[in-house]
């Protein structure tokens, strides 16, 4: 999957897209050429400003060979390099776009450009699989302020489906920790930094270098992975800047709450200690990712797809004691762990078709056909006999050969699963025959795929797989909060705005001050958060959580 991924340098020139018929005008965009049989050869631009990628035309990969195909379409593809905002507001001053977009974290401003279609009557008209995929979720697909569909959001769940090793977010120790604490269960935050503690003082350096007991990522929109890990100890998966009540429903923020003060309080004393990342608040994604794959650190806090490049190349490395072992770690040990998240449906990031698109009609059938389950298969299992194999009870599985091609990057590139992996419409959760959607939810898949390194873990701690470890998601339809389209310029986005640059001015504070200064500076913090608009922000994901829980029910 997700995951998601770098930004840094801004754009200097002017995006050169070749969409013939750049006008805002939406009547000139809804192309008479909706020959329902028209198969004939023609090549659409695509943008993704969600990732980092290989620039190809869809037809260079085997997936795009069989879906141009069927349908005779082919995308150029190009992906983000440099500022996302800037990249897009490039766009946005120009009013020249690709056919189709994904502007990831600047959506709101694309869809504010007037840049994206109506797709409602297109979806209705042209897209039979993609509205049954959708289906559920099409009333959320809808823009707050017109009732409109300009976006097809990611990963449209059907039926919960869990990583059998876990994809979201844990507590990380190194196997080396454990491995020389005899693999004891550690359940609580105080028992996890005791472990990295005593182990940093038997190890303070490692292959010449200063051994890092716990790291963390601060870099940019990332800095919610730090000020969102008081609410995971606390037993809450990830609803942004919120708890949500089980009982009542009620939203509660937590950046103010003793919980977030306990947890910088924890990061405090471990500094005191030289056991933190002194550079971790200066510290940008790459120099992060590379601290984690040098071996050094022996423990973080994060989510898997957003690290999976370091453990890649530490798997790759083959020193097992140098890998990663995830923790559902709490703040007690009477906290149900929720880190493996509820079926999912985010609808603040998709992909959508722009003014200058030349036949929206022939792109939404080509979606739509990417919609249908076969084809839905075609792009995250691949070819039966080439990419996996099916057993006598119709369970799909990979071999151990099949298991190292889909590893190798070079081979994703060229079948094409890097490129439509995501970012384009896809469901996820079980397919009609019970099958994961992805293969990485398949446990055939994952038991297949273990090392030795990974049996001993497993054996060790009495689990099959490694989510094992992890509780079951609660039931909570509304999640997440954060994918909420809050308007910008409201009270409450204003407060998220507001509180997320109080958390990135005072949490470094917080962390590496000396133990006598932390209270008056949280005070202080507090103080400030406080005066904000706290109930704005809490009552409009009241009612996100209302509305959701009265959609799930209409299902």
């Amino acid at each position: 999957m997700i995951n998601k991924k770098l930004l840094a340098v801004p754009l200097m020139a002017t995006m050169l897209f070749t969409a013939a018929g750049c006008t805002k005008d939406q009547s000139a965009s809804t192309s008479t050429n909706s020959n329902k049989n028209d198969k004939s050869p023609v090549t659409y631009t695509y943008f993704n400003a969600g990732a980092a990628g290989k620039d190809l035309n869809t037809d260079e990969t085997t997936i795009g060979k069989e879906l141009e195909k069927q349908t005779g379409v082919n995308f150029k593809v190009e992906h983000i390099v440099g500022d996302v905002n800037t990249k897009i507001g490039t766009m946005i001053a120009s009013g020249k776009y690709p056919d189709l977009l994904v502007p990831d974290t600047a959506i709101d401003k694309v869809v504010q450009a007037g840049a994206f279609i109506d797709l409602t009557d297109l979806i209705d008209k042209y897209a039979p699989n993609l509205k049954k995929l959708y289906g559920p979720y099409l009333n959320r697909m809808k823009d707050p302020k017109d009732g409109k569909i300009y976006f097809i959001p990611f990963g449209a769940s059907q039926g919960y489906a869990p990583y059998p090793d876990i994809q979201q977010s844990a507590f990380w120790v190194q196997r080396a920790v454990l491995k020389e604490a005899g693999y004891p269960k550690i359940k609580t935050a105080d028992e996890y930094f005791k472990l990295i503690e005593d182990y940093q003082k038997k190890h303070p350096t490692v292959d010449g270098a200063k051994t890092i007991g716990f790291t963390a990522l601060t870099y940019d929109w990332r800095f919610s992975t730090l000020s969102g890990t008081p609410a995971r100890l606390a037993g809450s998966p990830n609803d942004g800047g919120v708890i949500v009540d089980m009982n009542t429903h009620k939203s509660s923020v937590y950046g103010n709450k003793d919980i977030t003060k306990n947890y910088l309080k924890m990061l405090n004393e471990l500094n005191n200690k030289g056991l933190f990342d002194k550079e971790a608040f200066v510290s940008n994604y790459d120099e992060y990712l590379a601290k984690i794959a040098s071996g050094r650190v022996l423990g973080f806090y994060d989510y898997q797809w957003q690290i999976s490049q370091s453990l890649n190349n530490l798997k790759q490395a083959g020193n097992d004691d140098k890998q990663y072992m995830a923790l559902p770690i709490t703040f007690d040990d009477s906290i149900k762990d929720q880190y493996i998240d509820p079926p999912t449906f985010v609808n603040n990031r998709g992909v959508g078709i722009t003014v200058s698109a030349k036949d929206p009609v022939r792109i939404i059938k080509y979606l739509d056909a990417l919609c249908k389950e076969e084809n839905q298969k075609l792009v995250e299992w691949g070819i039966k006999g080439q990419t996996y194999e099916v057993d006598s009870k119709g369970r799909y599985y990979r071999t151990q050969e099949e298991i190292a091609k889909t590893s190798d990057q070079a081979f994703n590139d060229k079948f094409g699963f890097t490129t439509f992996d995501w970012y384009w419409p896809v469901g996820d959760g079980l397919y009609s025959d019970g099958n994961a959607w992805l293969p990485g939810k398949q446990p055939e898949v994952a038991i297949a795929s273990y090392t030795d390194g990974d049996k001993k873990l497993l054996q060790a701690y009495g689990i099959k797989v490694f989510s094992d470890l992890f509780a079951k998601p609660d039931d909570r339809p509304w999640y997440p909060t954060w994918s909420a389209q809050i308007p910008q310029g409201s009270p409450a986005q204003i407060f998220d705005q507001r509180s997320t640059d109080l958390e990135k001015k005072y949490f470094p504070k917080l962390v590496l001050s000396s133990p006598s200064q932390f209270n008056s500076i949280w005070n202080e913090y507090v103080k400030q958060y406080n005066a904000l608009d706290v109930k704005a922000y809490e009552s409009t994901m009241d009612k996100v959580v209302k509305d959701r829980i009265e959609q799930a029910k209409q299902k």
